[in-house]
């Protein structure tokens, strides 16, 4: 037999689309073709692939050898080719044998000793592999990252050698050991004196899924109380952890198998590029709203973005998701992240300080806060004003206050509360659920009439006020919204017509 088929996985966004690896021997000069679209590390591999056979004792054929990578029209990149073309070479010359490929798919990059060398996005290849009902064999440097997908049987493989001895059947594979789940402390809320103002939006944020604005002056704890909130949300799923750990995988940045239960928390610098904030590259790769995905995304001195970069934030913070588009190619990242973003009163930090230390003139105060468009401010749903504490209050002998795990037994019985009633947190409420949600009686209904006609406010910031009053009744276990639920709620968008 002269035709041999072995099944892999290329590398497409967050999928892992199946790729059929043909391997024809014919007559004539002896040489190597690769067809089916492959980048140049693909098509270097017929040189790795030559010397890997040679020292693991294999003969290479002296044959004019075709490798197809189907489907043709989809483009393969990165070394994860070399172990299936590999075996397809030894299996069409007859020296493995070809009908023990068939339940197996295979990926890995081969040293020109034979050795197996990890590569990246195995998660997203492990759990379609899955769903195909096939198993997987990978390198032993994969195996932590490809036994978390629990609905694939995956072994692990050191060498060419070892692979081919499994399908001879001289000696089977090992298989792949999820690494221990190592579960830290993060940064208790205990540690945040004071701004019970604060806190208490924090855990309405958390409750609800609801986005978050920090504003006050510099060291007022800003940036310590957003680093609390991954420890108040509840615990990610293990579907919302897979999605999270498999866009890890793929970013190239490497996955900590230990660490996958955890919710992301990223927090880029200002200068950070559009780009970097949604993705992109040749190769489409997620940024960091789809590394933020299912977790917290924190904007420091948001002022300070560029106005591009923060842009592009709006489509995502509605859909969840961001499509990267180039000449070559399409890719669609899922980026439903939480967002947290500090910011400064104006350019020197003090504007409405009792300290009157501020000295910004008032157009100043009014280009730096401009610099922040009001469809984006539309999109946050509280706007919190965070003041200078007393040094009385900054004492280390203070009691603490309330810890992450008491807030976070209120915030995970809210959302219980909600998953029960919609699905999902109130955040993500469409225009029925809320308008099914949040009814209100008829004296609430005028009050927020009134504060939306005297703020000017869209009808989407209604909305989100509806969704946010709907959150603190559910932290208060309520049944319906109480008017003091929707005061508080109205109240988180007091500050947007004074930042906008």
């Amino acid at each position: 037999m002269n035709l041999a088929l072995v099944h892999s996985r290329a590398r497409s966004g967050i999928r892992a689309p199946e790729v059929r690896v043909e391997v024809h021997l014919g007559g004539g000069l002896p040489s190597m073709n690769i067809v089916g679209l492959p980048e140049a590390a693909v098509r270097e591999a017929k040189d790795r692939v030559r010397a890997a056979i040679a020292c693991a004792q294999f003969e290479f054929p002296q044959r004019r050898i075709t490798v197809n990578l189907a489907p043709a029209d989809l483009p393969k990149d990165g070394g994860r080719f070399d172990l299936p073309i590999a075996l397809g070479i030894l299996a069409a010359s007859g020296q493995i044998p070809l009908d023990a490929l068939g339940g197996y798919e295979f990926i890995g990059e081969l040293g020109l000793t034979g050795e197996l060398r990890a590569i990246d996005s195995v998660l997203p290849a492990a759990l379609a592999a899955g769903e195909a009902g096939r198993r997987l064999v990978v390198p032993t440097g994969n195996g932590a990252e490809a036994a978390l997908a629990s609905r694939v049987e995956t072994f692990t493989a050191r060498t060419l050698l070892q692979v081919c001895a499994m399908l001879t059947g001289r000696e089977p594979l090992p298989g792949a050991q999820a690494a221990t789940v190592m579960r830290e402390a993060g940064p208790d809320l205990a540690d945040v004196r004071g701004q019970a103002h604060a806190r208490r939006a924090l855990e309405i944020a958390a409750s609800g899924g609801h986005h978050l604005l920090f504003i006050g002056p510099p060291g007022c704890g800003k940036t310590l109380l957003a680093s609390r909130l991954p420890g108040i949300l509840p615990e990610a799923s293990e579907a919302e952890a897979l999605e999270s750990a498999a866009i890890a995988s793929i970013s190239g940045r490497g996955l900590d198998p230990a660490r996958w239960r955890d919710r992301p928390y990223r927090s880029p610098h200002h200068t950070a590029s559009a780009v970097a904030l949604i993705g992109g590259g040749t190769q489409p790769r997620p940024g960091e709203i789809s590394l933020a995905h299912n977790g917290v995304l924190f904007l420091d001195e948001l002022p300070e973005w560029e106005r591009r970069a923060l842009e592009v934030l709006r489509e995502p913070l509605e859909s969840g998701v961001v499509t990267v588009s180039r000449a070559a190619r399409s890719s669609e990242f899922p980026a439903r992240f939480q967002l947290v973003a500090a910011m400064n009163p104006c350019p020197c930090g003090w504007a409405g300080d009792a300290s009157g230390r501020c000295r910004c003139h008032e157009d100043v105060i009014r280009r730096y806060r401009g610099r922040i468009s009001g469809p984006l401010l539309d999109r946050i749903d509280l706007h919190v004003s965070v003041p200078r504490l007393p040094p009385s209050a900054l004492r280390t002998d203070a009691p603490p206050g309330e810890s992450s795990a008491t807030v976070r037994q209120r915030v995970v019985r809210a959302r219980g509360i909600q998953q029960a009633r919609a699905g999902g947190p109130n955040a993500r409420l469409g225009q029925a659920e809320t308008a099914a949600a949040c009814r209100l009686g008829d004296t609430d209904q005028q009050l927020l009439e009134r504060a939306v006609e005297r703020l000017q406010l869209s009808a989407r910031s209604m909305m989100r006020i509806l969704r946010v009053a709907r959150t603190i009744a559910d932290l208060d276990e309520s049944a319906c919204i109480q008017t003091p639920h929707l005061s508080e709620a109205i109240g988180y968008r007091l500050l947007e017509r004074a930042v906008a």
